[in-house]
């Protein structure tokens, strides 16, 4: 979706409302959708004192299996985007504002970026997952498995003294 800032970035103290659905049904990994719903943006685009700032917030359900023990896992993630638009730089090494070409900005983009960027690198079902058994692959969230214990090589000489 295309929002046209030109009016907004000419008077001071406008703003405009954002409410939107954006689709990001096509983000795929290992084979899985991972978002479930439409992530759900609101905020808005203000000018104050000739500063144009976005404030929102995009809310979505994200679905992936857990990277340790590969159970589906669903979680509510709230994402909150601040941003300063600007019509052009002076400096192109700065990262604090966003351009603005056209004065047009494209929400879907820059929402869809930044959900992206805030989803975590480690996705687990819970903090204290236990993962699977390296041997056998059992869950050992749902219990110990059968396996015996693997004992270090370089400690098995301890072991004998203490069973002796």
């Amino acid at each position: 979706m295309l929002i046209e800032l030109k009016k907004l970035f000419e008077n001071e103290g406008t703003s405009l409302p954002l409410e939107l659905q954006v689709d990001l049904s096509d983000v795929q990994q290992r084979g899985e959708q991972l978002f479930v719903t439409p992530v759900s943006v609101l905020g808005e685009i203000r000018n104050r004192l000739g500063i144009v700032t976005m404030q929102a917030e995009a809310r979505f359900t994200y679905r992936a299996p857990c990277d340790r023990c590969a159970e589906p896992t669903e979680r509510q993630f709230t994402v909150p985007m601040e941003h300063t638009l600007v019509a052009q730089l002076n400096n192109d090494d700065n990262d604090d504002f966003l351009v603005v070409e056209n004065m047009r900005l494209d929400v879907d983009d820059l929402v869809r970026s930044d959900v992206l960027l805030s989803l975590p690198t480690k996705y687990l079902c819970k903090e204290d997952c236990k993962g699977l058994c390296t041997k056998c692959g059992a869950n050992l969230n749902l219990g110990a498995c059968a396996c015996a214990k693997e004992v270090d090589p370089r400690l098995s000489a301890l072991l004998d003294l203490m069973d002796n």
